[in-house]
């Protein structure tokens, strides 16, 4: 009896559902607190990319015009033009399906503003072949986890976690703490409203914002019933 030996070789070109020619992507995730030049190190690798030869483009959440609508601008000025978009899962029909297939590297800024960003980031490096870099916040003003930046640290091939210098007292910054008493995650500010601290200086910082926050609305309080006790009786 003849004996038959069949074999299926999958080569770095072929996926699993059979596709021929087909590059595997990569996902990179850049966080840290504010000020820690996410954005600066994003835009690094994106003219890195770009000088050897490879097909570039840049994403950011079109909630964020602090500097500019249709560029990504770092604190320090340097300057990049990207997509403003609502969301990720619009930008391949914006972009152009022939451009698209074209791209070689997609770089996120600010990414914690999509709700899309896992899958996205699954369909564009496991199906599409495409490199993205990913860079945002990873934790909000309370250290709370911030959209959906943890969730794709599972696909990630590299998470470098950035970290600033304290405002208050020079040592490494991993931490964000807001100035302002408003309470919701999303406020979009600069230096005007948020500021890089190290551990102490945050709970420190958190346990001030709190008392600050007790003593004004006391204040209100005994202001609106001298009001009320005031107004005169018709």
């Amino acid at each position: 009896m003849a004996s038959f030996k069949h074999s299926i070789s999958l080569s770095s070109s072929t996926d699993r559902d059979g596709l021929i020619g087909r590059a595997s992507g990569e996902v990179h995730v850049i966080v840290g607190p504010m000020f820690a030049g996410k954005t600066t190190a994003l835009l690094r690798r994106i003219k890195s990319e770009g000088n050897n030869g490879r097909n570039v483009a840049i994403i950011k959440s079109s909630k964020d015009t602090r500097y500019a609508i249709n560029s990504i601008v770092t604190h320090d000025g340097a300057k990049f033009p990207c997509w403003a978009l609502p969301d990720l899962s619009s930008f391949r029909k914006k972009y152009g399906d022939e451009a698209y297939e074209k791209l070689d590297v997609i770089g996120i800024d600010e990414a914690q503003f999509f709700e899309d960003l896992y899958d996205f980031c699954c369909k564009a490096a496991d199906h599409d072949g495409k490199t993205v870099v990913v860079a945002g916040l990873d934790g909000d003003y309370l250290r709370r986890s911030f959209g959906s930046v943890l969730d794709i640290i599972p696909l990630a091939d590299t998470v470098t976690k950035l970290t600033a210098r304290c405002e208050l007292c020079g040592k490494r910054a991993f931490f964000t703490l807001r100035k302002t008493e408003e309470t919701k995650t999303e406020l979009i500010g600069g230096a005007d409203v948020y500021m890089p601290v190290c551990r102490q200086h945050h709970v420190n910082g958190q346990v001030v914002m709190e008392a600050a926050r007790s003593v004004l609305e006391s204040h209100k309080l005994k202001s609106d019933s001298f009001l009320e006790a005031a107004a005169p009786v018709v």
